[in-house]
């Protein structure tokens, strides 16, 4: 693919990194970009410790226009992001002996000022940056809730616990690769019954209401072609990971990317992660025969990656083994 090496991973900063890829040759990037004001990674160029959320923004608009390139035309972008609060001040009761900068490597928000907002103000990243992006030419087609059954709890009096981030799905063009049936749900049972039912001749709907003439949908017919899946909904349930060892605090879970992965990229595909962290992207990519590029800034989390898709590929060997 126009000389691409794939299933590799890039120790370099995004944006340069991805200015050395071939034009339109990825199918479709998963992803999520280091938080603003949430973590400190201690690294030079690292994205996400800009002095306001206008730099922060536009440096992720400049990697995701150059991104856009690398796509192919009818390729799409998944695009984790959660938000932050202006002022939310000293982070020093987050450390512990295996983490004294911190438990998210800082001792002191930066996110102490924010423009158009007062202290304790939810600043809004992910829809500045949905919104700049939409701004620079991506299609903005879907706000997905990733919902999290075991969030964190907080120590706060005066507002609902966080629960929630969310998936932006972009597309380059209107017309792009989303494969529907591969991530459609089954339905539910109720609904199965009450489907049955609304096409029973049993029904009232059979005779029409008031005595009128019956509606073709309610005609009566086979219960065999009842639908058993439906179109995925836009909230996903997926729970949080443990750090399981890879030494990464913003771990994605691989349940959670995987109907990305799925929807959007054809079997052999190629997918890009340009914030390639611990590697669940790839690993993921593994498990469902695509290819993977990833890029990352952090040299110890590239040897993670390289550890934790080793451990993929070979537990999909010994499990193909075992196969009757």
């Amino acid at each position: 693919m126009n000389g691409l090496k794939t299933d590799t991973i890039i120790n370099r900063d995004a944006l340069y990194a991805l200015r050395e890829l071939p034009e339109e040759s990825v199918h479709c990037c998963v992803t999520s970009p280091p938080y603003y004001a949430l973590r400190d990674y201690g690294l030079d160029m690292q994205i996400g410790r800009e002095d306001t959320p206008e730099q922060y923004i536009d440096r992720l608009t400049e990697v995701f226009r150059e991104l856009r390139r690398v796509l192919r035309s009818d390729g799409t972008l998944w695009l984790n992001i959660a938000d932050t609060y202006c002022g939310t001040g000293n982070k020093g009761y987050h450390a512990d002996p295996k983490n004294p900068r911190g438990r998210n490597g800082q001792a002191v928000s930066i996110a102490r000022q924010a423009a158009g907002c007062k202290q304790k103000d939810l600043i809004g990243i992910p829809w500045l940056l949905a919104f700049a992006l939409r701004a620079d030419g991506w299609y903005l087609r879907s706000d997905i809730i990733w919902q999290k059954p075991n969030c964190l709890p907080e120590a706060v009096k005066d507002r609902p616990t966080k629960s929630y981030e969310h998936i932006f799905l972009l597309s380059k063009s209107p017309h792009y690769y989303y494969d529907t049936a591969a991530i459609s749900e089954p339905v539910a049972p109720v609904t199965v019954e009450r489907n049955k039912r609304a096409v029973s001749d049993r029904t009232k709907y059979a005779k029409g209401v008031g005595g009128a003439k019956p509606q073709a949908l309610f005609l009566p017919r086979s219960h065999s072609d009842m639908p058993t899946k439906r179109n995925k909904r836009d909230v996903w349930s997926v729970s949080t990971n443990s750090h399981r060892g890879y030494g990464h605090f913003a771990m994605y879970p691989e349940r959670l990317i995987e109907p990305c992965i799925l929807a959007g990229s054809p079997e052999q595909g190629l997918v890009l992660d340009p914030f390639f962290g611990s590697g669940t992207t790839g690993a993921v990519c593994k498990r469902l025969s695509r290819r993977y590029l990833g890029i990352e800034l952090n040299p110890e989390y590239c040897e993670t990656a390289k550890t934790r898709i080793q451990q993929t590929k070979e537990e999909l060997y010994l499990g193909s083994k075992n196969q009757p």
